[in-house]
């Protein structure tokens, strides 16, 4: 069964802001398309609702700006340049981070604005299937379940990570996860459920779209929820829940998809015209998954248009659209971090380039070029704009690799890593009962340098970070020490979600 994406990536899509002060982020209208009170009466209306749905993820609140930004700016990788202009400053000084945060309260509206659009789908899908007579609209209508539950999944996932505590078996039961709302036209909670709960919530969803989606429709670079999505989904929540052999089975699905799937080479090349010379060179698919965003590798990403796009990443490390001359980056990179990549790892020229920045201080530092943009939109004057890869299969090699660790299993998770770094032209240390923790923490800091992950890995290890001055950054924070399980790993439940339930929605520890 071949699904028609037509209409759901080639559509205008339209973003909407997200309503915030004291409205509750659960009340939140269907999309851009379908007003609530006509319904999803036909089958064009479902596939309407659902391209608000995939419109809900290009916020730049979500994987083209905070979520993918803000967890790895306030810990350890990165340094506040003198003379930077105090964008996301609060969560590089760790402390300062507030229940009011604009940041903090876009992130967790514009997750539920996704979970109430899939609510407002799957509260009307089933009268609407038992209205067609068409076979083929009802397989298609079935496969596009399948995609919400898939992004309802992903979207009770992200909640969890941020503002939830990490997951221990033992008190999963008793500790606060998210307001799991699982309709739109009913009753909404008004309580945090329990963290298992949350996660069981989660899985469901996933199983659904498991059975639902078909993998004659996976396909590398895809811009709509597909079954080796849901699979990817599941393996990272698995081991994020310590389900080890879950997190093995998960991501070996997508691993062992030879056909579907294949690492970026480091040796493999592509023709590249540059957008700002003109000149034809060419790059390894390494690189080329950077500047174009595609890739063998890419399992799911946030679909852009140069008409249609969300946050520019790439901005507070580069502001080079400040004067088109000189960097002018609020952020560089840890030295630390820099010091990882080996000279042969294609890594290393694919995220970083030496750079002459504008400031006073001139500082020439390895600036992080790996969000510069991508070549369409800079050939449109749109600097620093990437489509956000949520979902690539490096790291479901990273996911397995730990996971094996996790259980003794250090041949295997030697392979894995080897694999990885085999691909991107690097070597690899071996892993063993004594070091595997911070081996695989190393690695997954070079693979996924500034994609979200640090600040959730680091509470998951239980594990703290320090920052030492290095040259040329702010006084104030370089020189910083967070001990493991320090509140701020856990953001706040915003204030006004708080207020709109008179409190019944419990604060994180965060809050207080």
């Amino acid at each position: 069964m071949m699904k028609n994406t037509y209409n759901i990536i080639r559509k205008t899509i339209v973003l909407t802001a997200i309503a915030l002060g004291l409205t509750s982020c659960l009340e939140k209208t269907p999309g851009d398309y379908i007003p609530e009170s006509e319904g999803m009466k036909s089958f064009s209306a479902a596939e309407q609702t659902l391209t608000g749905i995939y419109s809900a993820y290009m916020s730049g609140a979500l994987y083209s700006g905070y979520l993918t930004l803000l967890p790895d700016i306030q810990t350890d990788l990165v340094y506040a340049v003198q003379g930077n202009t105090n964008t996301y400053g609060n969560y590089w000084l760790w402390d300062k981070i507030r229940s009011t945060d604009s940041e903090i309260e876009a992130v967790y509206g514009a997750l539920y604005t996704v979970i109430s659009r899939c609510n407002f789908y799957l509260d009307q899908v089933e009268e609407l299937r038992a209205s067609l007579t068409d076979d083929d609209e009802i397989e298609v209508l079935d496969y596009y379940t399948g995609e919400v539950h898939c992004a309802r999944a992903l979207a009770y996932s992200e909640l969890i990570k941020c503002f939830c505590k990490a997951y221990d078996p033992a008190t999963a039961g008793t500790d606060l996860g998210v307001v799991l709302a699982d309709t739109y036209f009913g009753e909404k909670p008004q309580v945090r459920a329990s963290l298992k709960d949350s996660y069981g919530f989660v899985l469901k969803d996933l199983a659904k779209a498991e059975e639902l989606l078909d993998e004659d429709n996976d396909y590398y670079g895809a811009v709509y929820f597909t079954q080796a999505a849901a699979f990817a989904i599941h393996a990272r929540v698995a081991l994020y829940m310590q389900d080890w052999d879950a997190a093995i089975t998960y991501s070996s699905k997508l691993i062992n998809r030879t056909d579907v799937f294949e690492l970026a080479s480091s040796t493999a090349y592509t023709s590249y015209v540059s957008p700002i010379t003109g000149a034809t060179t060419t790059l390894s698919y390494v690189d080329y998954m950077w500047t174009d965003d595609l890739a063998f590798e890419i399992i799911w990403k946030v679909g852009f248009t140069t008409t249609s796009y969300g946050g520019a990443l790439g901005q507070v490390f580069l502001n080079f659209n400040n004067d088109y001359t000189y960097y002018y980056p609020d952020y560089v990179p840890a030295q630390w971090v820099l010091n990882l990549y080996g000279s042969s790892d294609e890594r290393y020229g694919a995220y970083f380039a030496t750079c002459q920045t504008g400031y006073p201080h001139q500082l020439s530092w390895p600036l992080l070029t790996k969000y510069f943009g991508n070549t369409s939109f800079i050939s449109n004057i749109i600097y620093h704009v990437n489509m956000p890869k949520p979902l690539r299969l490096a790291e479901q090699y990273l996911i397995r690799a730990e996971a094996y660790c996790r259980k003794g299993n250090f041949a295997a998770a030697n392979a894995d890593i080897t694999a990885l770094n085999k691909s991107r032209g690097a070597s690899s240390k071996s892993m063993n009962a004594d070091n595997w923790l911070e081996r695989i923490s190393e690695e997954r800091v070079k693979e996924l340098y500034m994609e979200g992950f640090r600040l959730h890995d680091l509470k998951r290890w239980n594990m703290g970070f320090e920052r030492t001055p290095q040259t040329s950054t702010q006084s104030e924070g370089s020189s910083l020490k967070v001990s493991s399980g320090d509140p701020m790993f856990v953001w706040p439940i915003p204030k006004n979600e708080i207020d709109a339930t008179e409190g019944t929605i419990l604060p994180n520890e965060s809050n207080k």
